[in-house]
């Protein structure tokens, strides 16, 4: 078992780690020429809206549905995200605390990081596709999640990198919460994948899709495609693991 733990450990921490990274790229301020910075940055919010939305139509929702036996209790529980993510981002734009980007970060490394550590022992193979398939997902995301933090006041650039660091820590808790409570509870995973799907949708269509509009370019919407195809990409080596 101690092997077990330090393999779960050991993928969403490396996993997790691309949050930061991300950040640390997204930190590097001046990109020349100026329309050059401007769309790369909307490119890469696309980017990551689109592996959002690859990660919930080709891996949260299925594995979801999946492990609650195709029940359709799958619907409410999608809807019942949506809600809940809305009322979150409510609460938080009374605080003036909207970070769009990195709730959507949360909402899929956590439960894909749980559905990892259930992994983990029953298809090693698989465990290590979909902690690459995170760190894919990471990276954009964690660099869209630094700026948007880095706007808000009080947050300078070393404050907002160490916080980001700190949400490492999230992915080892996760996993080890997969193997020890929820690798013989699937109704309960699902429910959880299913409900961070609702989640993302609404975040997608909120807050990132508008944010990575950009007039007469049309590398953004592509960034977007790229995305979802990276997803798609990554579910289908898992699937022939």
């Amino acid at each position: 078992m101690f092997t077990d733990v330090l393999f779960i450990v050991g993928l969403t921490a490396l996993a997790g780690a691309c949050i930061p990274l991300g950040g640390l790229l997204a930190s590097f301020e001046r990109i020349r020429p100026n329309w050059l910075e401007q769309e790369f940055r909307h490119f890469l919010i696309a980017l990551g809206g689109g592996i959002l939305l690859g990660a919930v139509s080709v891996v949260l929702i299925p594995e979801g549905q999946a492990s609650m036996g195709d029940s359709l209790w799958a619907i409410p529980a999608i809807i019942a995200g949506g809600l809940l993510f809305f009322a979150i981002e409510r609460i938080l734009g009374l605080k003036r605390r909207e970070s769009p980007q990195l709730m959507g970060v949360m909402l899929d490394f956590i439960p894909e990081a749980t559905a990892l550590g259930g992994l983990a022992v029953v298809s090693p193979e698989t465990a290590v596709l979909m902690a690459v398939l995170i760190a894919m997902q990471n990276l954009p995301e964690g660099f869209n999640a630094y700026r948007e933090l880095a706007s808000l006041p009080g947050y300078t650039s070393g404050k907002t990198l160490a916080f980001m660091a700190c949400l490492v820590i999230t992915g080892p808790l996760a996993g080890l919460l997969g193997y020890f409570f929820l690798s013989e509870r699937p109704v309960v995973l699902g429910v959880i994948m299913l409900v961070a799907s609702g989640g993302i949708l609404y975040l997608i269509f909120q807050d990132i899709a508008p944010q990575s509009r950009l007039e007469h370019h049309w590398g953004p919407p592509l960034g977007a495609v790229v995305g979802f195809c990276l997803a798609l990409f990554s579910h289908d080596l898992v699937g022939q693991v």
